[in-house]
């Protein structure tokens, strides 16, 4: 099998290239799936396993190696729509993994909860949990089926302890798009199932103790409240535990101590960062045990064997690292890695139950990541293979974090990937804002569709506009009910930045994003109008009355309550928002680019902005793809994209 062969030659090669290639060829380099993802080392290390897809068919395949011939010695790879989602270790034989399926009408798969047990070598195949289950009974494959179920599973903790169970959180079907969960103590030999408890709220999450215990119960309201719940043993009861959390917000219980006593958990005290506390559980003392000035935690370090946290990744600019613990195994493990590997992004995916051997990806700017076996007891570390060996690390641009301050003085950060091989002065630029807007935030990452555009000489600059998140409650809520005002004029200010920095060429600049970056693409050049030659809306929306009706976000659980706070009701407010009620202060070329199964930006948007250009005379390009939906998720689909979107600016850069 081709997918094989992907495999293993990816684990021989040690070099990566770049093909010389056309601009065309260059977009499909880069729409390249990587090669295999979802690395890991199983429990005592005998096995290496990834996800890797299968070119032919596209679809995602489990792939499991033997650590000493690094041969396969079984492949997951199911038939007809089937293919492999999620996948877990959970004793060094054995393996569980999520079953998802292709959908005929859109790109992406979908998850309906189901999860199969398989041995390494391909043994005792076992449906152990999902609506397909029949007692003692087999499907017309070998897997024999444990009894039905009819809910959402995903593993809630693999019990390391246990050779034989797990325990798995259940959303049940309620025809509702929120249920009570239920957790199950799972046997991934028999699917035999034993439901040990079930939330006191509606999509709930759980913590598990050292002891296995499921112990917290965390979640939000309708009207996205942070609602906290504990298990009371002698009481056999779930009790109320919001004194816990006192005045923290946007408080999430993260692992329990080593002695169990306390828990650690993020949360932010009034408008501050986010920070890291730990909690007494008897007195609830907190003590604050790590906060950065300005950015919230991005990554926190759990150790996968005694479910410890023992350091939290910040990112101002660079990603740094703060240790809970600096003599944890882990965090000397990370230390050293960071040494031999530097000027990367290091983290540890997958470990051995004793902790002697790790997997490490190490990843930056111009590396989308390399696979690394470490052995922290012999201090060695052995390449394995990179995500995309067709790609030069070398031969990619440089990502530059970027400070300034806006027009109404509010410090800001970004990035700007300057092209290799140029000089960085009086560049084409394209500006690309983020989608959102409230949530997400940039990165200092490898990019790949920023990564194309340098290829051909175009800087590309990203802003954490007002409203981002990552940067602490204040900064987001500065945002709420400015989408058309004070965020835009923060990506106009980034972008004028740019050009008095002498990087950009003021009169050869575009504006590109997706989701609300589409919205920013057709929105700032009506406040800026002489400032962008041309402006790329992707799955964006683009009429805010209209956000309010339609799509999966007035349809969700607390969907209507975030609307309400982060855009309001005002319906001249809304409308001056709007692209489609601002067309006629438009000068840029436009190129509208949509998803027909979009469900978060539906085709309700997408005809909005084309009957506003209509009705204006505005002249503008499109394309539509009738299987994508929020974004482009084959290989194929972004390949088009971006031959699609380079080609129009290039076109109206006149490079």
């Amino acid at each position: 099998m081709r997918i094989i062969s992907a495999l293993v030659s990816a684990a021989i090669l040690s070099t990566s290239f770049l093909v010389q290639a056309s601009g065309v060829e260059q977009a499909e380099l880069f729409s390249r799936s990587a090669e295999f993802t979802s690395v890991k080392i199983s429990p005592e290390g005998d096995y290496l396993s990834g996800v890797s897809i299968d070119k032919d068919t596209d679809k995602r395949a489990l792939i499991i190696l033997n650590m000493k011939t690094m041969k396969p010695s079984y492949i997951v790879n199911f038939k007809g729509k089937g293919e492999v989602g999620s996948y877990y270790w959970v004793n060094n034989e054995r393996v569980v993994l999520q079953k998802s399926y292709k959908q005929a009408r859109i790109e992406t798969s979908a998850y309906y909860g189901e999860m199969l047990a398989v041995n390494a070598d391909g043994s005792k195949p076992k449906y152990i949990f999902g609506y397909k289950g029949s007692a003692g009974g087999t499907s017309s494959s070998n897997i024999k089926k444990s009894s039905s179920i009819q809910a959402t599973s995903y593993m809630l903790d693999t019990l390391p302890e246990q050779e034989d169970d797990i325990l798995v959180m259940a959303y049940p079907w309620t025809g509702k798009n929120h249920a009570i969960t239920q957790v199950y103590k799972v046997d991934v030999y028999s699917g035999k199932r034993k439901k040990l408890t079930s939330s006191p709220v509606q999509n709930a999450n759980f913590l598990v103790d050292h002891d296995q215990n499921v112990r917290l119960s965390f979640s939000q309201d309708e009207n996205q409240n942070d609602l906290l719940y504990y298990f009371d043993k002698e009481k056999n009861q779930w009790l109320d535990a919001s004194d816990l959390r006192g005045e923290l917000t946007e408080f999430r219980p993260l692992s329990f101590t080593k002695d169990d006593k306390s828990i650690y958990a993020i949360g932010a005290k009034g408008l501050e960062t986010h920070a890291i506390y730990k909690i007494n559980l008897e007195t609830k003392e907190q003590e604050k045990v790590i906060q950065h000035p300005v950015v919230d935690p991005s990554q926190l370090w759990i150790d996968e064997q005694t479910k410890v946290l023992y350091a939290v990744e910040f990112e101002d600019g660079f990603p740094e690292y703060k240790f809970i613990d600096d003599k944890n195994s882990k965090a000397k493990a990370l230390n050293q890695l960071m040494v031999a590997i530097p000027d990367h992004r290091i983290r540890i995916v997958s470990e051995t139950t004793d902790g002697n051997k790790m997997i490490v990806v190490a990843m930056n700017d111009k590396n989308p990541g390399d696979y690394y076996l470490f052995d922290s007891k012999k201090m060695k570390l052995k390449y394995l293979f990179a995500e995309k060996n067709w790609l030069d690390p070398a031969k990619m641009a440089e990502v530059k974090p970027i400070e300034f301050t806006s027009r109404d003085g509010k410090q800001l950060h970004g990035y700007i990937t300057l092209p290799n091989g140029i000089e960085h002065k009086n560049m084409p630029l394209v500006v690309n804002p983020h989608g959102g807007p409230h949530g997400p935030r940039d990165y200092w990452v490898f990019n790949s569709e920023n990564q194309l555009l340098a290829q051909h000489g175009i800087a590309v600059l990203q802003v954490n506009f007002r409203g981002s998140g990552g940067y602490g409650p204040a900064f987001e809520q500065d945002g709420y009910r400015k989408w058309g005002a004070e965020i835009q004029y923060d990506i106009i200010d980034a972008t004028q930045y740019a050009i008095d920095q002498g990087w950009a060429n003021k009169d050869k600049i575009c504006i590109s994003g997706a989701s609300f970056g589409g919205y920013s693409a057709l929105m700032a050049p009506t406040i800026a109008p002489d400032m962008y030659k041309c402006a790329v809306g992707t799955v964006g929306v683009y009429d805010l009355e209209e956000l309010h009706d339609s799509g999966d976000i007035p349809e969700s659980y607390s969907g209507g309550a975030f609307l309400n706070e982060v855009l309001g009701n005002d319906a001249a407010s809304l409308r001056a928002m709007s692209p489609t009620h601002n067309v006629h202060k438009l000068k840029a070329s436009v190129l509208l680019l949509h998803g027909e199964e979009d469900e978060r930006a539906p085709m309700e948007q997408f005809d909005a902005m084309e009957k506003a250009l209509k009705e204006a005379n505005y002249p503008y390009e499109k394309k539509v793809w009738d299987k994508s939906g929020h974004g482009f998720y084959t290989p194929e689909s972004r390949e088009l994209y971006y031959n699609t979107m380079v080609s129009f600016i290039k076109k109206n850069l006149k490079l």
